[in-house]
């Protein structure tokens, strides 16, 4: 046996044997707090207690370490780096998922991977190194980084930098293949993601590491990694940041719930469970607490893909794009701008007929003084203004009252002769006079409150139906938006609000005329939001998205060329960079392909080149397997026999996820029909709803399979017809033929489509 590797075999059984003292004497101390609130339980009878409380933390605390030990003991750390600081002796430092202490000396057993100390691991190369500490930067020699291969709870390999890595000559210089990151691509992939700690590249890590509050934009070829780093820096995040965020205080928004099923697994092995999970439509309804039938995009991607008329499915792809513009969000601006003076009809406060407050203080008030303010909001602050002033001001009205009988009281003495019938008009002016001033007394505060309550505020909804059915339509818009276009928008919307539809189009501005009306407030705000594929995201999405993130904690991960909502969606990065971060936030690409073969990558550059995006193309690990395969077919049976002989070739080669890829649902149950009919195997049809893939053999559409990937994939018929030289069809394929890992098939009944 190699004496490094018996070495460190030999330091893993030290260090698990701290971990089990460790996990030992903290199974003791829970048992003890455990009785101790049994105690208090039964002392304060389900009262609130001081010392219950605090006995409390203390248990979750402990109950939260020992999961912790027990899950560090089969592997408790994968890396190690020996670092030298100026002036100082060598440590060797290892690192792993979760940090663990030795109670009884406070040394660091394993250093949490999150540590400043690891970023030494990620981006540190042998040689002159240094890290960025609490205390400054701290510089040193980096004298060893290795990594670990672990096999039934023991260590099996070590990977050494400058050794246990490959260079090979390409027409672009050298590229250097580490090896340990190409033996773990080669694993079989379950139906979840899983975290990456292990294998973090130094590209990948600096946007982990990179600082909270500058919005960072990545730009990922297929495969790249994005949405796991995207998750891998919000658990640095909540370690970096613990004193002062949690994570019920950030938000991931995914293009889907089998999206979000498909990464549900990383956060909490991340220690990162309570980070919220959501759509932008989920996010945007529960704010909105709308109800109705949800028109979502995939249902019109499919209304597009399938619609004959090229009239109306243009009239289609530029409403939805119009929707999502910033010019869009300043039409909006520009409407309720005009509308504003008439949104409420303000009258004076009376009381009887005494005016308490005119309409003319209040309307100042509303349209000027607290324009700054939400529209719903200023209600209840001319509410707090006026009710300072309500006690000054019945005084004041009480002597206006006074001073008015009184010059009626003197012009009757003036005009009428002392008798009984002026002494009886006087009388009843007085009484009159009291009357009056008693119901100001007694009833002002009444009718004050009254006022304010029957002022309705202004409904987002009711505004949108009057945005499209105004006379102030044009106006609002300035002509922008051609007639023939307005009126399919106004038809539309109309026929939905009639149906009770929601187009999910239709939710930023509803939105952000809820945020009109309405404010953010700030417990309504995340502390940090990542948004995963954000190409989909329109220029409006994004900056709804952020109106709701504080200080612009803000990550948007995507690739253009998977746009397949291009209708809606980004054309290039700038489109957000300038309109809505005004040139605040960087731009980060990543070209290298970690999940598909080199065949795999090369076979979709052509698809990739079709789009003309001017983007890089992607750099595969050098990690060859067999080319992508085309099998002929004749008919539905030799389908089926194609197909399950793909399937066992697949298993035989060791593999489990595969997924028959069709260009749209009606497709998939095409042939979900025929291999239900005649395969012996078993498949599930994917329609977009599910939370979760139940099956390893799966049919699924392929603007679903975006962010997904399987083992094996087959493309079913990517014909001509199927895939046109357009956007649409470019990018469709384009996502299809990036999802497999390690094979890749494509059946062929007509014509290979020339994208190919």
């Amino acid at each position: 046996m190699d004496r490094s590797l018996k070495e460190e075999r030999e330091t893993l059984l030290q260090k698990k044997n701290i971990i089990m003292q460790e996990l030992k004497e903290k199974k003791i101390k829970v048992e003890e707090v455990e009785r101790k609130l049994s105690t208090l339980n039964k002392e304060v009878k389900g009262g609130y207690s001081e010392e219950k409380q605090a006995n409390e933390r203390i248990f979750s605390h402990l109950a939260q370490d020992i999961e912790k030990y027990e899950e560090s003991l089969s592997e408790p750390y994968f890396g190690r780096v020996d670092f030298r600081e100026k002036k100082g002796f060598t440590e060797s430092i290892y690192i792993g998922k979760k940090g663990i202490n030795n109670s009884k000396d406070g040394e660091e057993v394993i250093v949490d991977w999150r540590a400043p100390v690891a970023d030494l691991y990620y981006s540190g190369t042998g040689g002159e190194a240094y890290y960025k500490a609490p205390k400054g930067i701290i510089e040193g020699h980096l004298e060893l980084k290795r990594k670990f291969l672990y096999k039934n709870n023991d260590i099996e390999r070590l990977f050494d930098e400058g050794i246990n890595e490959i260079i090979i000559n390409e027409e672009e210089g050298q590229n250097l293949v580490d090896e340990f990151l190409k033996i773990n691509l080669e694993e079989n992939r379950g139906k979840k993601l899983k975290e990456v700690v292990a294998t973090i590249q130094r590209e990948q890590n600096e946007i982990i590491r990179w600082p909270k509050n500058i919005p960072i934009i990545v730009q990922g070829s297929a495969g790249s990694g994005k949405t796991t780093i995207a998750l891998h820096r919000l658990a640095y995040l909540i370690y970096r940041y613990k004193e002062s965020m949690s994570g019920d205080e950030i938000l991931v928004l995914a293009p889907n719930k089998l999206f979000l099923s498909y990464i549900s697994d990383i956060l909490p092995s991340l220690g990162a469970e309570e980070v919220n999970q959501s759509t932008f439509e989920e996010m945007v309804l529960s704010k909105l607490k709308l109800k109705g039938k949800m028109y979502n995009k995939d249902e019109k991607l499919l209304k597009i893909i399938e619609e004959q008329d090229n009239h109306l499915k243009k009239l289609i792809v530029n409403s939805s794009k119009v929707k999502g513009t910033m010019l869009f969000k300043t039409m909006l601006d520009r409407y309720i701008s005009l509308v504003e003076k008439n949104t409420v009809h303000i009258n004076d406060i009376k009381v009887g007929n005494e005016i308490l407050f005119d309409k003319k203080e209040i309307t100042r008030l509303y349209i000027k003084d607290l324009k700054p303010y939400p529209i719903n909001k200023r209600k209840n602050e001319i509410k707090r203004y006026l009710n300072l002033k309500i006690k000054d001001r019945i005084s004041s009205l009480l002597i206006e009252i006074d001073d008015k009988w009184e010059k009626r009281i003197r012009e009757v003495r003036r005009e009428m002769k002392d008798s009984e019938e002026r002494r009886k008009l006087l009388i009843g002016l007085y009484e009159e006079r009291d009357k009056v001033k008693e119901e100001v007394k007694n009833n002002s505060k009444k009718e004050f409150n009254n006022y304010f309550k029957e002022w309705k505020d202004v409904d987002s909804k009711d505004i949108y139906h009057n945005f499209y059915n105004d006379d102030l339509f044009e106006t609002a818009t300035g002509n922008k938006i051609p007639k023939i276009l307005a009126d399919y928008m106004r038809e539309e919307f109309n026929f939905n609000f009639q149906n009770k539809i929601i187009d999910e189009d239709d939710l930023p501005a509803l939105a952000y005329i809820r945020i009109l009306l309405e404010g953010v407030e700030e417990d309504e705000k995340f502390k940090y939001i990542v948004v995963d594929e954000a190409q989909d995201y329109s220029p409006f999405q994004v900056y709804l998205v952020n109106c709701f993130s504080k200080g612009n904690g803000l990550t948007l991960v995507g690739d253009l060329a998977q746009g397949i909502y291009y209708y809606k969606g980004l054309k290039t990065w700038d489109d957000i960079t300038e309109q809505v971060f005004e040139g605040n936030a960087t731009y980060i690409q990543l070209t290298q392909s970690y999940r598909s073969t080199v065949e795999i990558i090369d076979f979709a550059q052509k698809t990739l080149k079709a789009q003309n995006l001017g983007l890089k193309d992607a750099k595969p690990v050098l990690r060859h397997g067999e080319k992508p395969k085309i099998v002929k077919i004749g008919s539905d049976n030799d389908c089926v026999q194609a197909i399950e002989q793909i399937i066992s070739d697949v298993q035989n080669y060791g593999k489990r996820t595969i997924a028959i890829i069709t260009k749209d649902i009606s497709q998939g149950e095409g042939i979900y029909n025929i291999l239900n009919k005649k395969s012996k195997y078993n498949f599930e049809l994917i329609f977009g709803k599910e939370k979760e893939i139940a099956e390893d053999l799966i049919i699924i559409p392929s603007y679903l399979t975006k962010g997904l990937e399987f083992d094996c994939t087959i493309i079913m018929n990517p014909s001509m017809d199927n895939y046109k030289e357009n956007t649409l069809d470019e990018r469709l394929l384009y996502v299809s033929l990036t999802r497999a890992l390690h094979l890749e098939y494509i059946i062929e009944k007509d014509e290979v489509t020339t994208l190919i």
